[in-house]
C-alpha cells in the first residue's frame, strides 16, 4: 500500500479501479532551416493554429447544456491564450530570426512564457501556466499530426478512476458521459483550472499528486480521498472497509446538507447570519442561486485585463459589471477594483510610464498603489461600475489598502469619476464605498479608515501572509502560514470590535471565511458576514445553525488573550465540539 498527498479539489471519495491516461507530446523535434523554407514553415504553423482554433471551437459547441458553466469559460480561456500575440505571433518572429522549425520555436516562446507565470507572485495567476502550457500542447500535436483528445478505453470499467499527468477543461468534455469516479493528477495547485473543474463536476478528486502515473498499474485499486487530499494505492483490506465506511457516511452527510439550501442562516441564539460568495465571472452565479448565497461578497475582476495588450474600454467593463448586477435580481454585488501587480501582466504594464518589474511584487506596485500609478485605468473602471449600479444593489471596494492617505487619495479619484460621468450626462447611481482590510498597517488603523467608508472586508490571505511574513504558495516555508496564528486571531478580533462598535460594515472574505474550522472562532469575534467559495456555502450554514453565540464568549476570550500558538489549536478544538444531534462532519484522513 502506498499513500501520496496532493491538493484535495473535487470533495468527496472515490474507491475504484485505475486507468492510466497517457498524452503528451513526445520529444519535440529541433532542426535548423534554409531561407527559401522559412516561409512555408511560418504556414504549417499558422495552419496548426487554425486547426486547435477549430477544435477548441467545436468542443465548446459540444459541451453538454448540463455541464458546469466553468467548463465552457475555461475552453474559452484557451481560445483567447491562442488568439494573444505571445502564442500566435512571437513564435514566428523567433523562427524567422533564428531559422528553426515551428516546434523548436514554439518550444522557446513556451519556456519564455513559463518562466514568466513563475515569477507571478498571484497563486491564482501563476496556475493559469497550466492552461497555457495545455494550449501549446495542442499546438504542437497539431504540428506534428497526432490526436489532440485525450483517449479513452471503450470499455472502461463503471468504478475507473483517471491517472494523468495533467487534464484539460477540453478533456473533461471527453469523460463527463463517461462512468468516472473520481480523477488524479501529478501536477496542478488548489487554483488551478483542474481543481476548480473538479470541484464544479463534484468528481472526487486530488491534483499535485507528482508521481502518481509512476507508481500505479493499470486497473489496480485506487481510493481517491477529495477531502483530504490523499490518494491511497493498493489499499488493503483495512483501510479499504474504513474508506468504504467513510464514503457511505459522506454520501449521507451530502443528502442531510443539501436540505438546508434555502434554510436561513441563523444562530441557535437567533443571529442572521449573511453567506456571500466569492466569484470570478458571470458563470458563478447560477450556483450561487441554487445554494441559497445573499449575494456577492467579492467579485474579482482582473480576468478582464490578463492577457491582453491594451486596457479593457469602460464599455466593456460596463456590460460585464450590468450583466452580473442583473442575474443577481436585486442581491448585492461587491466589486472590487481591479487588484493587480507589475508581475501579473507585463505587456501593457509601463505605457503610462509605469515600470514593469519589481524585484519583490508583493511588496512592490500592486492592488491600489498600481491604480493610483494608472489613474485612467482607475478612473475607466469605476465609472463603470458607477453606470452598472443603475442596474442593481452595487458596492465598490479598494484592494491592498495600507494608510488613510491612500484611501482618501481612491476617494477624489471617485469623485472625479462621478464628475466626469455628470458631464457626459451619463446615468449612473451612487454606491457604497469600502475597502479591504489586507494589510497589518491597515488593520492597526482601522478606525481612522472607517471615518472614510461605509463598510470594510477583511482579506485573510494576504493578511496572514504579510503578517506572519510567509508565502503559502513555498514549500519551504508553507507549514508556518498559520490562520489561526495569535498575532492574526488578535487583528481579526481588533477590526471585527472596531466596526462593529461604529455600526459599519465588516466581512470576511480570505479562505477562512469557508474553512469550518474557523467558523465558530468567526462567529465569536462578532463576525457576521461571510463571503466564501461557494462550495463550502452549506457546509458553514451548518456550523452556524449549530452554533450559540453567548455560549462561544468564554471560550473566544481565552483564545484572543493567549499568545501560544500551540495553545491555540487545543483551544480551537475544544470551541468545534460539535452538537451530536447535527450533520456529522467529514473528517480529513
Amino acid at each position: 500500500m502506498i499513500v501520496l498527498h496532493g491538493y484535495a479539489a473535487g470533495k468527496g471519495i472515490a474507491i475504484g479501479r485505475a486507468h492510466l491516461v497517457v498524452r503528451g507530446v513526445s520529444e519535440v523535434p529541433q532542426y535548423h532551416l534554409h531561407e527559401n523554407e522559412i516561409s512555408s514553415e511560418i504556414n504549417r504553423f499558422e495552419t496548426a493554429i487554425k486547426a486547435t482554433r477549430k477544435q477548441l471551437e467545436q468542443l465548446r459547441s459540444a459541451i453538454p447544456e448540463n455541464a458546469p458553466t466553468e467548463l465552457g469559460a475555461f475552453i474559452s480561456l484557451h481560445l483567447m491564450l491562442l488568439t494573444d500575440v505571445t502564442l500566435s505571433r512571437e513564435p514566428i518572429d523567433i523562427l524567422e530570426e533564428q531559422a528553426i522549425n515551428a516546434e523548436w520555436a514554439l518550444k522557446i516562446q513556451t519556456d519564455r512564457l513559463s518562466q514568466q507565470f513563475d515569477e507571478i507572485d498571484d497563486e491564482y495567476l501563476r496556475q493559469r501556466k497550466q492552461d497555457m502550457l495545455q494550449v501549446v500542447e495542442r499546438i504542437q500535436k497539431n504540428l506534428v499530426g497526432k490526436s489532440t483528445e485525450i483517449v479513452l478505453d471503450a470499455n472502461l470499467l463503471d468504478d475507473t478512476i483517471l491517472i494523468a499527468h495533467d487534464l484539460s477543461p477540453a478533456d473533461t468534455v471527453y469523460f463527463k458521459d463517461q462512468r468516472i469516479e473520481g480523477f488524479v493528477t501529478d501536477i496542478g495547485g488548489s487554483t488551478s483550472h483542474t481543481a476548480i473543474l473538479g470541484r464544479s463536476l463534484n468528481i472526487p478528486s486530488v491534483i499535485g499528486v507528482g508521481n502518481a502515473r509512476q507508481l500505479i498499474s493499470e486497473h489496480e485499486w485506487v481510493i481517491v480521498d477529495g477531502i483530504g487530499g490523499v490518494l491511497i494505492i493498493n489499499p488493503d483490506e483495512i483501510v479499504l472497509a474504513e474508506y468504504r465506511r467513510r464514503l457511505k457516511a459522506f454520501r449521507s452527510r451530502q443528502r442531510a446538507l443539501n436540505k438546508l439550501k434555502k434554510t436561513a442562516a441563523t444562530t441557535a441564539d437567533g443571529e442572521e447570519i449573511e453567506l456571500l460568495a466569492n466569484i470570478e465571472s458571470a458563470d458563478d452565479i447560477k450556483a450561487l442561486h441554487n445554494l441559497g448565497a445573499d449575494g456577492v461578497g467579492l467579485l474579482r475582476t482582473e480576468f478582464l485585463y490578463l492577457n491582453r495588450d491594451t486596457l479593457p474600454e469602460e464599455e466593456e467593463l460596463y456590460q460585464v459589471y450590468s450583466d452580473i448586477a442583473k442575474k443577481l435580481k436585486g442581491k448585492p454585488l461587491t466589486i472590487r477594483t481591479v487588484d493587480l501587480g507589475v508581475d501579473k501582466n507585463p505587456r501593457w504594464f509601463g505605457n503610462n510610464g509605469t515600470p514593469n518589474a519589481a524585484l519583490n511584487p508583493a511588496l512592490g506596485l500592486t492592488g491600489i498603489r498600481l491604480c493610483h500609478a494608472e489613474p485612467v485605468m482607475f478612473r475607466t473602471q469605476m465609472r463603470a461600475i458607477l453606470r452598472a449600479a443603475v442596474h442593481g444593489k452595487i458596492r465598490m471596494m479598494f484592494p491592498m489598502i495600507a494608510s488613510l492617505s491612500e484611501l482618501k487619495q481612491s476617494l477624489v479619484h471617485l469623485e472625479t469619476a462621478k464628475k466626469q460621468l455628470t458631464e457626459r450626462g451619463e446615468p449612473f447611481a451612487e454606491v457604497d464605498v469600502g475597502c479591504m482590510i489586507e494589510i497589518p498597517s491597515a488593520a492597526l488603523t482601522v478606525s481612522s479608515l472607517l471615518k472614510w467608508v461605509d463598510f470594510v472586508s477583511i482579506g485573510t490571505n494576504d493578511l496572514i501572509q504579510y503578517t506572519l511574513s510567509v508565502d503559502r504558495s513555498d514549500d519551504a516555508v508553507s507549514h508556518l502560514y498559520q490562520p489561526a496564528h495569535p498575532a492574526v486571531i488578535k487583528l481579526l478580533s481588533h477590526i471585527i470590535r472596531t466596526a462593529n462598535r461604529v455600526g459599519k460594515g465588516v466581512s470576511l472574505c480570505g479562505e477562512m471565511a469557508g474553512d469550518t474550522t474557523y467558523t465558530r472562532l468567526l462567529l465569536g469575534l462578532g463576525l457576521r458576514k461571510f463571503s466564501m467559495n461557494i462550495n463550502n456555502l452549506l457546509d458553514v450554514k451548518d456550523v452556524i445553525l449549530r452554533s450559540d453565540t453567548e455560549d462561544l464568549e468564554n471560550d473566544i476570550i481565552k483564545i484572543v488573550r493567549n499568545e501560544d500558538p500551540d495553545k491555540t489549536d487545543a483551544l480551537l478544538k475544544k470551541l468545534n465540539e460539535f452538537d451530536p444531534n447535527g450533520i456529522a462532519p467529514m473528517q480529513a484522513a
